[in-house]
């Protein structure tokens, strides 16, 4: 059996044509509307219309506050024209078949969990560091979504001030990760986290110590959540999580920290298995697991 499955990022929406076991036979992409509402459903829709004789149903992941059970999406992350719409109910009136819809940080911790380096485990966190941070916690080896679909929202977490300074979005995210270069080159300069890395693995010391910055807020926030969640992993996924730079440092300020604070679990921190696919494989996953 097929399933149309389909990632709603913020400028392109990919589509790939997968089977039971996550096999992807076609795939493609879509510019994602900016516009308006039906605008979106008709994009979708024709995909619909190509692949229609030949699917079990639609399985979308797609950015924003969600109820995965009755697919409403309360927002849609920076598509602006999604805010209190019953999506899976008008997608159903263009696209008569089976939907699920789900957030894409959540749909990539079942990615890891149906088929990736959460396998086995009962309790877990992924971390997809990208624009923003987003998160999945999984309890009992299921997704948790919270009372208010905001389970895992880890952006949103702050430290300090409460002007988007100190939230974990903008400590983490890209835009966090350029700050610590711009810091320790004295430049407003911008870098792409290509760059950046590119920068590093070149042997440039003071980006080297910027990521290392960088990689000091996160795993402090991992600390804290190990703290509150006491997990027994954490994987991290999102573009620069491709990047092992990355890791040796997480694991070097891992090192740093708990030996000085050896009273802490230390975390056991690794890459998602997924990175690009994430969003994909989850969806497809929440579709064959939809109760």
């Amino acid at each position: 059996m097929k399933y149309l499955v389909l990632d709603v990022g913020g400028s392109s929406i990919k589509y790939a044509l997968m089977d039971e076991q996550a096999q992807i036979y076609e795939r493609g992409s879509t510019p994602t509307p900016q516009d308006t509402l039906e605008h979106f459903i008709e994009t979708i829709g024709q995909l619909y219309d190509d692949y229609k004789g030949g699917i079990e149903g639609i399985a979308l992941s797609m950015p924003g506050i969600i109820d995965p059970q009755k697919g409403y999406c309360f927002t849609g992350g920076a598509l602006s024209y999604i805010r209190d719409i019953p999506m899976k109910e008008k997608l159903q009136q263009r696209c008569p078949c089976p939907i699920t819809i789900g957030n894409d940080a959540k749909c990539a911790g079942a990615a890891e969990l149906g088929f990736g380096n959460l396998q086995d485990v009962e309790d877990g966190v992924v971390i997809v560091l990208g624009t923003a941070v987003g998160g999945c916690v999984i309890h009992q080896g299921e997704v948790q979504y919270g009372k208010h679909f905001f389970g895992g929202e880890f952006s949103m977490i702050f430290s300090h001030g409460i002007d988007g300074e100190d939230f974990w979005w903008a400590t983490n995210g890209i835009l966090g990760l350029l700050k610590c270069v711009q810091k320790r080159l004295s430049t407003q300069q911008e870098y792409t986290g290509i760059e950046i890395f590119e920068m590093a693995n070149q042997g440039h010391l003071e980006v080297q110590k910027a990521i290392k910055d960088f990689v000091t807020i996160l795993v402090k926030r991992i600390y804290s959540l190990q703290c509150v969640l006491d997990p027994e992993k954490f994987v991290i996924g999102g573009g620069i999580s491709a990047q092992p730079l990355l890791f040796e440092y997480i694991q070097q300020v891992n090192d740093e920290i708990f030996e000085n604070n050896d009273y802490y679990v230390k975390p056991v921190i690794e890459p998602c298995y997924y990175r690009n696919d994430a969003n994909l494989v989850g969806a497809l996953y929440q579709f064959l697991n939809q109760k």
